[in-house]
């Protein structure tokens, strides 16, 4: 591109671009001063060409110099002189540098660079105005200030606050020309600020701050040169208003602007608040620092004007103030400023902010006070309070605040909105402003000091508007202040004086809830000065009544720690019915304050109370609670009968005019809670935009105090909403319900939460996100809003767990981690249907997570990786406490469940990922979950969590969690779920050490184990909530049936392992040990005979016989021993038998089939391993008849079907005749069989017990009527040992048909046999009374009969003897008679007397299907009856014995004993009576 013509450089090319670009360029066609008629010739201007500038006519000079620059750079200088001394105009000239095109001297430039050839120009340049002073007779310092000062003026022309982009290009460069001058020392700093300020009101602030940004003039000595201070000060602190206002409108100067004004903050803040030695080097320092203090006072006080006056948002000031106020952080200073000079700014900001205004006196603040919430300041307040905070520690801003107001008159509105900023946004707060006000309260009841006790009011009122979960409520401060002899006010009178003088002034300006405080929790007060306490309750009531509120018409669940004001009886009451109604249905009975108050409150309960209760509505078809609590208050005489006239009357009528289609007790959410359901969305909204913006996160802390405002108003507007304090939440787990306005609410603060944390996690780690989380948590900790949190969570995590999207596993998984950090503060909860219900917060969380399922073990795993995940990293500054209180035990165990199941790659030992952070980015989608909790299993921070004993998953537990997973539904195929299972217990288990919750190798420790969590999961309610038969018990539902086959493993691997042999002087071995294990876990349950405990231990038995039954039946008859033949260690198993299965498991006084048959086989199991089989089995059951003989009157019972099976077993396993002892039973059924056919009967076999029961057994199972023409066909004579247990018998067949189902009729035939036997026995003279003195501690053949007979039928048995009394002849004149007579009596009445139901129901039920039998009682009184008829006519000796029953028994029937007693005492010695004994 071609020059244009003439001009002194001729045609020369212009200089290439590459030489030009390092010189910024400036518009000088806009500022170009027109140069002297004489520089140019009328000619050249009359030819109509451009003049060229003077970076053309150099750059064509250095175009035709360039093959020769050295040589030639002399006499290019000289020209140039030589030019400027001819041309005169040096303005012009300074102008020139700056035109379109940089001066281009060569290809490289003078040296290579724009830094030299800025210097040849300032030389230039500088030559120039050396000449021009010279001539002008003026210093070549103020020539060239002038000249810079005017260029500057000229650039500036036409701009507003900030410069566009040309002017700020020739700005620039001209400032790099002064620079140069002023490095030559040919530029007057003074002389140019003087000339500057000339022209000041078109001079931009930008310009300003370039001057002091490239070092021509500073801004301390440009301002301090100003002539007029308090006007220069107005003069800055208008157009940085200006600035502010436009910082949003500058679009690309955004930067710019922030620049200039950050700059300026700098500088004020340097120059005012540090003594800075470079601000000595200018004139009047002290002047800058005044200047400094008066523009940040104009500043602050405009924008506590503009917050005073409640300016619009969207108006200029608003934004001015925003965009000031947002300067007062760290990037502001950068580090610029020392901390002391920026703690000294924050410290004078905040006095000036507390004292901005006193004309609020202490009683407006106490009447006002509920204005001043955090969430009601003023944004641009508490957005300055935050900014101090953040320049300040905790402590140096409460001790400022302190120091303001015990020094200075305060604004009560700025302090209060201080206090609150400071509970909001300082996690420290809670615990500075405690001890500040107990010292302000010890020194003002040490120095009866009034200041020091208005500011501590006035402080925890303050502070205890932002809610419990921050600071505590005014009503326990109170308490805890003044509600005990160690309050302030008891060290003396004047103490007391001192204080209700305080609160009585302040009566005239209290709040009726503070008032409500003070009457219903006042101080303690000695007796002797009740009447100060009663003079002021006097005077607190006169003023509550003035405000139209009533002590008396408070409601009963009513919370004084709220804040807010206090609501109508009407709106009151219908709280108070809301949760009565909820207490009622829980307990099923009237709450105990509703009961109270029908007593004590009779006004408002009858006035308030039930007419909210007794509303006219609409009936359900089902009665709900609140008609069962209508109810059962008119059943106590708690309702008028007239206003219960007048509901029945109203809801009839509402029925009637009950649209059509309308549903019955349907609500319908009114229309006006839309309203404040939208201002919290929007704070919602507003919060999640801070959370997105790293710059924003200062602001989040405040915008959280928005959203509990704004969630107080919008949950408060629910009409059943009760205010009373919770001390645990009911839920129920399996289906847990909420309102759909509560559940709109509840979902909006979730979705924010999970938001809010995804947003933080983008930008940092948990760790690093601030305080949000733990204050956006403690607005859900709301009495009333936890539980509907906790049963929308439970919704969740529980029924819809594995539906939810990654973002709702994380911020759920966080949000369970906070909950648990306030445990300590949170009520417990009740979970219905769930065993231990009443648990922590964590617990609930732990409960709410299943394993049943693939889908649950899935979502399980994705839980429990994000909480432990996120608690490890967010709390890992932390102790480990606060990390244990965050995780429950069982969900960190649930994660180890899962991922040894999940992923076969954590069952083999790999080395530990040793990184500093847990990866919580790995677990933001899309990650998969997998890989993430693999990461999270091998960091080894995780794994010395797990070295807590408390944290490891034991055997026991892995048994119980397994439990839980159904076959059906697993994600483990059956071989895959198998191997899994080999793994768990023979890999991992049975090798670890009992300390980290393993076996220590012994297989007998993990089998009794397994035994143990198998019989507590049968007996978990969670089986009754889904079972109700016993099939799905043990095989449909659960993975119990993959486990019992893992139980049956292990029990056939320890069979088959060598058993050792008995060593020399030990004992031999009882039983097997899993036997034991049966024994021990029935012990432990007592043996009472309440009916809650029997059912408990039946329920027990039942599962333990389960069992047995699916165990090697080996197992019943102990281990083999290796010296044999002995007999086998079945002590255990028949003590089992003894003390429990006789009691529980029988059928008709005998042991079920199938555990009968059980015992056979192992018995024969145990003979095969023997040398000598036959004897083996004689030696065990001659044990058997001695030690356990029900078993053999078991294998009587069923002995029609055990026969052939044990026959066939035997013949084939040994190929031998059967071992005598079951000939013997084989014989004894014989006999049974031929007494009941026609012919003749052979002797019965021995033992004759046996035999008896053989023929009470086929006697039974025949129903034969005639039982007296087949008595007679034993010949008694001979067979008298017969007689006795044969009756015994009989008489357990009795007492079997009263408690058996389907008995009735063999009940008389069952007493016809008895009665026969007995009459037998009669006719023989054979002693039986005996027989009903037997116990289980007598030898011989009663501890036997007993043995054979389940408890409650030997408890039954004086029933038994008073049904035969019609049948009693010769007995009753042995002297032995009315001794046992008694003692049956007593023992009958002990029966009703102890509530033993259980027998005396079903006895009672039998009697009423058997018409012709008496009841119960009538047999009671027939036996008393027949004892006081005897009583007169026994003889003396009948009473030898009679002092003995009567000593701990006498109360139970009083008449009988009197009558005995008065018999008594005619009765001979003791010693001359021997009462005979029956064998």
């Amino acid at each position: 591109m071609a020059p244009p013509r003439g001009g002194v450089a001729g045609r020369q090319p212009m200089g290439t671009r590459a030489g030009a670009a390092n010189w910024k360029a400036a518009r000088a066609a806009a500022v170009v001063m027109e140069c002297p008629a004489r520089a140019a010739g009328p000619e050249s201007r009359g030819r109509g060409r451009r003049r060229r500038s003077w970076a053309e006519l150099l750059a064509g000079r250095a175009g035709r110099q360039r093959r020769s620059p050295g040589r030639e750079q002399k006499k290019l200088q000289d020209a140039a002189v030589r030019l400027l001394s001819s041309r005169r105009d040096v303005g012009g000239l300074l102008l020139e540098i700056g035109g379109p095109g940089p001066v281009f001297l060569g290809e490289d430039g003078p040296a290579g660079g724009p830094e030299p050839r800025a210097r040849a120009w300032g030389a230039l340049v500088g030559s120039a105005l050396q000449e021009e002073a010279c001539r002008l007779g003026l210093p070549v310092g103020l020539l060239s200030a002038r000249m810079v000062a005017a260029g500057v003026v000229r650039i500036c022309a036409g701009a507003a606050e900030l410069l566009d982009d040309e002017q700020r290009e020739s700005l620039t460069s001209l400032l790099q020309l002064a620079r140069r001058l002023v490095e030559s020392g040919n530029f007057s700093r003074h002389g140019f600020c003087g000339a500057l300020w000339e022209h000041q009101e078109s001079l931009p602030l930008e310009v300003v701050w370039h001057l002091h940004a490239q070092d021509v003039v500073s801004l301390q000595e440009l301002l301090a040169l100003y002539p007029n201070t308090q006007a220069m000060v107005a003069w800055v602190f208008q157009n940085l208003c200006r600035l502010c206002e436009q910082m949003e409108e500058s679009g690309s100067s955004t930067k710019i602007a922030r620049a200039v004004l950050t700059g300026f903050m700098r500088v004020f803040v340097s120059v005012g608040f540090c003594d800075s030695p470079e601000l000595r080097k200018h004139v009047e320092p002290e002047k800058m620092v005044q200047v400094s203090l008066d523009v940040l006072r104009r500043m602050l006080t405009f924008g506590l004007d503009v917050a005073a006056d409640s300016t619009p948002e969207d108006s200029l000031a608003h934004k001015a103030v925003s965009c000031w106020f947002s300067l007062f952080c760290g990037r502001t200073f950068c580090g610029m400023i020392s901390t002391d000079a920026l703690a000294s700014f924050a410290k004078h900001t905040l006095t000036q902010t507390l004292t901005y205004k006193p004309e609020l006196t202490v009683s407006d603040a106490v009447e006002r006070q509920r204005e001043w919430s955090f969430a009601r300041t003023h944004p641009l307040l508490n957005t300055l309070y935050r900014r101090l905070m953040a320049m300040l520690s905790a402590e140096e801003l409460l001790g400022s605040v302190q120091e303001t107001l015990e020094s200075q008159e305060v604004n009560w509105q700025c302090v209060l909105g201080c206090v609150s900023a400071l509970v909001v946004c300082l996690p420290k707060a809670r615990q500075l402003l405690g001890d500040w006000v107990a010292r302000l309260m010890a020194r003002a009841f040490e120095t009866y000091h009034l200041d020091s006790m208005v500011i501590a009011f006035l402080v925890v009122r303050q502070a205890a508007l932002e809610g419990p979960a921050l600071f505590p409520s005014y009503g326990e401060w109170f308490k805890a202040s003044f509600g005990s002899s160690r309050g302030y006010h008891g060290s003396s009178k004047k103490a007391l004086i001192f204080l209700f003088k305080f609160l009585s002034d302040l009566v005239p300006f209290e709040a009726p809830r503070c008032l409500q405080v003070h009457i219903l929790h006042p101080p303690l007060v000695p007796d002797k000065y009740r009447s100060l306490l009663s003079d002021y309750i006097s005077l607190a009531k006169t003023r509550l009544a003035d405000l139209k509120f009533s002590i008396e018409n408070m409601g009963l669940y009513e919370d004084l720690t709220s804040t807010g004001d206090i609501a109508e009886p009407q709106s009151q009451a219908a709280q108070d019915v809301t949760k009565a109604v909820a207490v009622f249905e829980h307990t099923g009975k009237i709450p105990v304050t509703v009961m109270e108050a029908s007593i004590f409150r009779r006004s408002y309960y009858v006035s308030h109370f039930l007419p909210a209760l007794l509303t006219p509505r609409v009936l359900p078809k089902a009665p709900d609670s609140r008609m069962a609590l209508i109810d059962a208050l008119r059943r106590a005489d708690k309702i008028p009968s007239s206003l219960y006239a007048n509901y029945c009357h109203g809801c009839r009528a509402a029925g009637e005019r009950l649209p059509e289609g309308a549903a019955a007790g349907r609500r319908t959410e009114p229309v006006c809670a839309e309203e404040p359901l939208e201002s919290l969305q929007a704070a919602l909204s507003k919060l999640r935009a801070c959370m997105a913006d790293p710059s924003q996160y200062d602001a989040v802390s405040a915008q959280v105090a928005v959203v509990s405002d704004r969630l107080s108003i919008a949950w408060a507007r629910r009409e059943d909403d009760s205010v009373a304090e919770v001390m645990k939440i009911q839920l129920s787990i399996l289906d847990p319900r909420l309102e759909p306005h509560e559940q709109k609410i509840v979902d909006l603060l979730l979705m924010s939460f999970c938001q809010n944390l995804m947003a933080a996690s983008s930008f940092a780690p948990p760790e690093r996100q601030g305080p949000w989380a733990t204050l956006f948590v403690r607005t859900l900790c709301g009495r009333t809003l936890l539980p509907a949190v906790l049963t929308r969570l439970c919704q969740l995590l529980r029924h819809q767990g594995p539906s939810l999207s990654a973002p709702h596993v994380l911020g759920l998984a966080a949000l369970a981690a906070h909950l648990g950090e306030s445990r300590a503060v949170l009520p417990e909860v009740e979970m219905g249907g769930v065993p231990a219900s009443n648990l922590p917060v964590p617990e609930f969380f732990n409960g709410l997570l299943t394993c049943s399922t693939s889908e649950s073990l899935l979502f399980c795993l994705r839980f429990c990786t994000a909480a432990i995940s996120y608690s490890l990293c967010r709390f890992s500054s932390q102790s480990c406490d606060t990390l244990y209180s965050c995780l429950s035990p069982g969900l960190i165990k649930k994660f180890q469940f899962t991922v040894f199941r999940l992923l076969p790659e954590s069952r083999v030992p790999v080395p530990l990922e040793d990184t500093a952070g847990l990866p919580w980015s790995a677990l933001r989608p899309p990650a998969p979950w997998q890989r993430a909790a693999l990461s999270l299993w091998r960091q080894s921070g995780f794994q010395e969590l797990l070295k807590e004993q408390q944290l490891h998953l034991t055997y026991r537990d892995w048994l119980q969690l397994e439990l839980q997973v159904q076959p059906e539904t697993d994600a483990l195929s059956d071989p895959e779920r198998l191997d899994f299972h080999q793994w768990a217990i023979y890999q991992h288990y049975l090798p670890a050490p009992s300390a980290l919750g393993g076996c220590d190798g012994d297989l007998e420790v993990a089998c009794a184990l397994l035994v143990n969590v198998l019989m507590d999961f049968y007996q978990s309610t969670g089986i009754a909530e889904h079972s109700q038969s016993h099939a799905l018990v043990f095989g449909g539902r659960t993975g119990n049936r993959d486990l019992l086959s893992r139980l049956q493993e292990m029990a056939v691997d320890l069979e088959l392992q060598p058993g050792p042999s008995t060593p020399h002087g030990h004992a031999p071995a009882r039983g097997h040990f899993l036997i034991g294990v049966f024994r021990r876990r029935l012990h432990s349950l007592g043996s009472s005979w309440d009916v809650a405990d029997r059912l408990r231990r039946e329920q027990e038995l039942l599962m333990c016989k389960r069992v047995l039954l699916r165990l090697p039946p080996s197992i019943l008859v102990g281990n083999f021993q290796a010296q044999q033949p002995i007999p086998l260690a079945c002590e255990e198993f028949f003590h089992l038998v003894n003390s429990d299965l006789r009691n529980f498991c029988c059928h008709g006084g005998a042991l079920t089939q199938d555990m009968t048959l059980h015992f056979f086989r192992g018995l024969f199991r145990a003979c095969a391993h023997s040398r000598d089989p036959a004897l083996m089995a004689n030696l065990t059951l001659t044990e058997c008849q001695a030690k356990c003989p029900i078993l053999l009157t078991s294998a009587l019972m069923w002995w029609s079907s055990l026969e052939p099976v044990l026959c066939d077993q035997w013949r084939k396993s040994f190929q031998d005749p059967l071992p005598q002892e079951l000939r013997q039973l084989q014989e004894v059924q014989q006999f049974a069989s031929n007494f009941l056919s026609p012919g003749p009967t052979s002797s019965p076999p021995s033992p004759a017990w046996l035999s008896a029961a053989a023929l009470h057994l086929a006697i039974t199972q025949v129903g034969e009527d005639d039982i007296g023409s087949l008595l007679k066909k034993v010949g008694w004579e001979t067979q008298e040992e017969l007689l006795v247990p044969f009756f015994f018998f009989s008489l357990l067949g009795l007492l079997s048909s009263h408690l058996t189902p389907n008995g009735i009729a063999n009940s008389l035939r069952a007493l016809g046999v008895s009665a026969e036997i007995l009459a037998c026995l009669q006719q023989r003279g054979i002693p039986w009374l005996g027989l009903f003195q037997w116990t289980d501690a007598e030898t011989g053949l009663g501890r036997l009969l007993f043995r054979t007979a389940p408890e409650q039928y030997t408890r039954l048995l004086p029933l038994a003897f008073y049904s035969l009394l019609p049948y009693f002849k010769e007995a009753t004149r042995e002297a032995v008679f009315l001794r046992v007579a008694v003692d049956m009596y007593l023992k009958l009445v002990q029966l009703f007397v102890a509530g033993d139901t259980g027998t005396v129901g079903t006895l009672t039920h039998r009697s009423l299907e058997l018409k012709d039998q008496d009841h119960p009682v009538q047999v009671v009184t027939r036996a008393r009856r027949f004892l006081l008829q005897l009583i007169p006519q026994c003889p003396e000796e009948s009473f030898t014995a009679v002092a003995e029953l009567l000593a701990d028994r006498g109360d139970c029937d009083p008449e009988l004993s009197m009558a005995l007693r008065g018999r008594q005492q005619a009765a001979p010695e003791p010693d001359l009576y021997q009462q005979p004994r029956l064998s």
